[in-house]
């Protein structure tokens, strides 16, 4: 059995503007210590003035410039309520495509990453519509395993900083506007919006409820990265974070509520993880019909360690399973063939 402290390591995507063709990084040794990723709030706030002076466009032709990096305030924007998405029934509000069951009904896939430009994620690289088109083209291969696919974007919305901020959290929130432009955006493609959050040493539940007005909607989800959940005396980027069962029950105790108070469809509820030691108590981790809860298998690296922290992490019914594929990081990253292959088939892939 591999060890899982030993073989998985993830960083944020470092530089913007890499090419897709450039050369992957040498696997790292599972006997080197790994070395934990920069802080994302740093990279976002580079990658801004990266593109602020016009050295980090888009290395997309059709791109336009992105967006500047909406963390610079921390304050939510003044917009009106979202909007209600087209469709519905008797039986109530509809998922993107149609119905209230999401999982197993679909697979979904996704792109990760945040506003205001690439260093989170590819999601960031260029304008929502762009993103949201990147993601359909990304989707279209795994209609091939038997499912119909629903399109997603995972956009960050609390995301860890190295800096402990005005309330001593290590946190920085995304603005509700930018949260709106994806949603608009999402809703123009009939996809999901996922809301992920990295709360740093704040709680899960008090920055979901930061986004209650998006998750009361029926095509909004929520991800929580256990990896950027700190300690008292943690700082991200020094430290691999890790949340206990509770934390993470109380989030889908109260996101529950939610979905029977407003009769919404399934709703997606997925909890990141790529070391066991980030969920020590998985198996006191609760079910919720109401909610297609997923864990996330994040590691990137060389195909046998994905392969091994696959089976070691892989989930049972009644959860569900994603895989994660990183663009750059990935060492001969796996097809969406082969990522279909996989025992058991991902019910969620995304993209970083």
């Amino acid at each position: 059995m591999v060890d899982p402290q030993a073989t998985d390591h993830r960083r944020p995507r470092d530089d913007a503007r890499r090419l897709r063709s450039a050369p992957r990084p040498e696997p790292r040794s599972p006997h080197r210590p790994a070395r934990l990723p920069l802080p994302l709030a740093v990279a976002a706030v580079l990658v801004a003035a990266l593109l602020g002076s016009g050295c980090g466009a888009s290395h997309h032709e059709d791109a336009d410039a992105a967006p500047a990096n909406p963390y610079a305030s921390g304050r939510p924007g003044r917009v009106e309520e979202p909007a209600r998405p087209a469709g519905g029934g008797a039986d109530g509000p509809q998922l993107p495509l149609g119905g209230r069951t999401l999982l197993p009904a679909y697979r979904i896939v996704a792109h990760y990453g945040s506003a205001g430009g690439g260093a989170l994620g590819v999601l960031g690289e260029g304008t929502p519509d762009q993103a949201a088109r990147r993601v359909l083209a990304a989707a279209a291969p795994f209609a091939a395993g038997g499912r119909p696919v629903q399109p997603a974007m995972e956009l960050i919305t609390t995301v860890a900083s190295a800096s402990p901020g005005p309330d001593g959290l290590y946190s920085s929130t995304l603005p509700d506007s930018a949260v709106q432009a994806y949603l608009d955006t999402a809703r123009a493609h009939r996809m999901l919006l996922i809301l992920d959050l990295q709360p740093g040493r704040g709680r899960f539940l008090d920055q979901a409820r930061r986004y209650e007005r998006f998750l009361r909607e029926p095509d909004v989800g929520l991800a929580l990265d256990p990896e950027w959940k700190m300690g008292p005396t943690q700082i991200p980027g020094k430290q691999i974070g890790s949340s206990d069962a509770a934390g993470l029950n109380e989030v889908s105790a109260w996101l529950t509520g939610i979905v029977r108070a407003r009769h919404l469809p399934q709703k997606l509820f997925v909890i990141h993880q790529f070391t066991q030691s980030m969920l020590p108590d998985r198996p006191a981790i609760a079910a919720h019909p109401e909610l297609a809860t997923v864990f996330h298998i994040d590691g990137f690296g060389v195909r046998h360690d994905k392969l091994a922290k696959y089976a070691l992490l892989a989930a049972r019914p009644p959860f569900f399973t994603g895989f994660k594929l990183f663009l750059d990081e990935d060492t001969n990253m796996f097809s969406p063939a082969e990522t279909l292959a996989l025992t058991p088939p991902p019910d969620l892939i995304t993209y970083q």
